[in-house]
């Protein structure tokens, strides 16, 4: 039978078509992703050696790389222990010392080199008396073209797996480069090199030396040709070389997502009409009238543009930003009274039946003095709140059939089916996997949709994972709220961090003691609520401290929020639970213990439920971390309360995997694509795919 990968494209031909790639060096490959010609010339080297500047043998310093030269004067090997130890030694001789390269257990090595063959070294001296070097890098002179790969140049250093030498995979990607090398494009490339601020056509043609194409994509650094890119990406002139194909193949990874994003954006709004939801505000009226407060300026701004999206001609998909006490539950509030008044049902899911709790509590305060019927959806609760015959009547005339349910995950299951669902609301959507939010969105006829974070998104991943939306944000806190310092502490200073509390707690103020686990940490050494609970009771009497976390039933957590919101309970204790939408205004002082364990956006998102009312508040970290990142990153929150900068920061410490949770799903993986500092490269991908998929 005839084989079918003889079918594929040279790139997606597998690596055992090429020279010397047999059954299990295919296999050491695999396991390093390379499976196809292609995965082979974009495997990035993880760094570059200099491997340009000759030393003498005499300059050579003890433990520094260095390149040299020299002439074979005596090679031999010894063996020890009847055999079971060689060493094969190389002496050479440049005219100004003698320089002893060996390699162990390796008597083979002896049939390379003779003596008068001119020899090319690369390696860290082990010794100076005599100089010495263990296993070097070596080449005999004889004008063949490896000697073009391995010295006289910047040198790749490929990540590596067990079994597979450096050497050779620098070999065989040389020799795919000038086999395939040629045949690397991708189907924009035309667009790039024309597109790209409108002078990619003055570049020099790739089969010119690489200098002047360097020199003028620096000024445009995406404008290469790929298949150049890939080429410097092996085998550059210079270290900028490099840095400019690592960027013009990040554009092409970023430029392919785009293009994805935008195509799947236009076939939704080709498939969908709007449902008009824009509402006539009979009711944000009165609502905003019993508010007690003004709406911020940044509140009403991104307020017109929801209601734009919910008159327009295709169903809203926006995220809504905003910082930890930026008023988004009032917005989603003004949102869902839009949809109501248009006569539609909505929908908003909250990740923690605490959290649903609060928004039900909430919406049926402002809502059911308007009529509105609120209900509570969730895993272990299912209420709506029960209204006078008056109430009822004033819902039938205003929004019949209209009313708004809030729930946690159970409004995905089949159970929840509204007549007319207008707009779902997710709240915390960072929390939802993704499929749960579209199995939410199909459950009407295109509805609206309206996401919404009090984790801010670096604007790298806003533009990726969240490219499909549009955004918005609150940029601005409202008036009248305290101030929060926060401050990193060792364990040793626990002590007066106790007694500091007691004082804030006989000026009848509260506070909450987080803990990152609910029972014993094992090895971790990290410090549980249960087992901690019982000493700080002790520590803090007679003020009354309450449990919560995530193994206690409905029932059981209601009460012990109800407690701490009526100040009967005046120290909440509990676990990283409480990091959403908890709102507790008279609670001015936070505890985290082992707070290098949390990402700084939720260390973040920890410290936004204090600060709430008007009193200055106090956020204490304790951490008797070592290791120097982890004291970066504390530092950082010591410094700032900007929640946009607090997340550029774990972007750049900790990657997307942490700020995106485990289950955001479809988050792409790239060779090239750095999210913690390509913005400008996303922002050009984005232009670029507009005008390729228009």
């Amino acid at each position: 039978m005839p084989d079918a990968t003889q079918a594929l494209p040279p790139l997606r031909q597998p690596v055992t078509r090429l020279w010397g790639v047999g059954a299990e060096r295919a296999k050491q490959l695999a396991r390093l992703g390379i499976c196809s010609v292609e995965d082979l010339l974009l495997h990035r080297p993880r760094r570059y050696e200099d491997r340009r500047n000759f030393r003498s043998i005499a300059e050579l310093e003890l433990g520094a790389p260095a390149l040299t030269r020299g002439t074979v004067v005596a090679s031999g090997t010894k063996t020890y222990r009847k055999g079971a130890k060689s060493v094969f030694e190389l002496i050479l001789e440049d005219g100004t010392a003698r320089l002893h390269c060996r390699w162990w257990n390796l008597p083979f090595m002896e049939k390379y080199f003779e003596v008068g063959n001119e020899v090319v070294v690369f390696g860290k001296p082990l010794l100076l008396k005599p100089r010495t070097m263990d296993h070097p890098e070596t080449e005999v002179i004889e004008g063949g073209e490896e000697r073009f790969i391995h010295f006289n140049r910047i040198v790749p250093i490929y990540p590596l797996t067990e079994g597979l030498p450096q050497r050779w995979l620098r070999g065989l990607i040389w020799r795919t480069l000038e086999r395939f090398g040629k045949q690397i494009a991708e189907p924009w490339e035309g667009l790039l090199l024309k597109l790209n601020v409108g002078q990619a056509s003055r570049l020099s043609p790739p089969s010119e030396s690489a200098a002047p194409i360097e020199k003028q994509a620096r000024r445009l650094p995406c404008a290469i040709p790929r298949a150049e890119a890939v080429h410097w990406l092996h085998f550059p002139e210079t270290l900028d070389a490099a840095s400019l194909a690592r960027k013009r193949l990040a554009l092409d990874e970023f430029l392919e997502l785009q293009i994805q994003i935008q195509r799947r954006r236009r076939n939704f709004e080709s498939k969908s009409s709007s449902m008009p939801c824009g509402g006539d505000n009979r009711l944000i009226k009165p609502f905003l009238a019993a508010l007690g407060f003004k709406l911020t300026a940044a509140q009403t701004r991104v307020l017109r543009e929801i209601r734009s999206d919910l008159r327009g001609a295709h169903p809203m998909r926006r995220l809504l930003q905003g910082d930890v006490g930026s008023g988004k539950t009032v917005v989603a509030a003004c949102a869902a009274l839009m949809a109501l008044e248009s006569g539609f049902d909505v929908a908003l899911m909250a990740p923690t039946e605490i959290l649903a709790s609060q928004h039900f509590r909430n919406f049926t305060k402002w809502f059911e003095p308007l009529g509105i019927k609120v209900h509570l959806q969730s895993g272990s609760r299912k209420t709506s709140n029960i209204e006078s015959p008056g109430v009822t009547q004033h819902v039938s005339r205003l929004t019949p059939h209209a009313s708004l349910t809030i729930g946690t995950h159970a409004l995905v299951e089949s159970g929840f089916a509204p007549e007319k669902l207008g707009l779902v609301i997710i709240d915390e959507q960072h929390k939802f996997g993704v499929s749960q939010r579209e199995e939410l969105v199909r459950k009407g006829r295109y509805p609206h949709l309206l996401v919404m974070t009090a984790t801010p998104i670096p604007r790298t991943l806003g533009l990726t994972i969240y490219g499909d939306l549009d955004v918005s944000v609150i940029d601005e806190l409202p008036a009248g709220r305290g101030s929060i310092r926060t401050f990193v502490r060792t364990a040793e200073k626990l002590p007066q961090v106790w007694d500091f509390i007691r004082q804030r707690l006989a000026e009848g103020r509260q506070a909450f003691v987080v803990y990152p686990r609910v029972e014993d940490g094992g090895p971790t050494g990290l410090k549980a609520v249960t087992r901690e609970f019982e000493s700080l009771r002790e520590k803090l009497s007679p003020h009354q401290v309450g449990l919560l976390h995530g193994r206690l039933n409905g029932k059981e957590a209601d009460a012990v929020m109800s407690a701490f919101r009526a100040n009967t309970v005046n120290v909440l204790l509990a676990t990283s639970l409480i990091e959403v939408g908890l709102d507790v205004p008279n609670a001015t002082v936070m505890v985290v213990e082992n707070a290098e364990a949390f990402g700084l956006a939720q260390l973040h998102q920890l410290r936004g439920r204090i600060g709430r009312g008007a009193h200055e508040s106090y956020c204490i970290l304790i951490s008797d971390a070592k290791n120097p990142e982890s004291r970066e990153r504390l530092k950082v929150l010591e410094q700032s309360n900007d929640g946009f900068r607090i997340a550029e920061e774990d972007l750049r410490l900790r990657g997307p995997g942490e700020l995106l949770g485990q289950q955001q799903s479809g988050m792409p993986r790239f060779r090239f694509g750095d999210l913690a500092g390509d913005l400008d490269l996303i922002r050009t991908a984005r232009e670029l795919a507009t005008q390729w998929v228009k």
